[in-house]
């Protein structure tokens, strides 16, 4: 992969742990007390998310 496809792949990844933290966000801010039990789950999810991103970043030295 050249560069800017990297860059481009790195930004994909970011932008999935992003997503799963807006999607936290909501629950906490309008509807903790119905959809707590999505906490763990969506939590899960957005740590993997970040240790995709961060891995992919350091084998791609960018």
């Amino acid at each position: 992969m050249d560069e800017k496809a990297l860059k481009k792949e790195l930004a994909k990844r970011k932008r999935k742990a992003t997503e799963l933290a807006a999607q936290i966000h909501d629950i906490v801010e309008e509807t903790l007390l119905v959809d707590y039990n999505e906490l763990p789950k969506l939590s899960q999810k957005a740590v993997e998310a970040c240790e995709e991103y961060y891995a992919f970043k350091k084998e791609n030295s960018l």
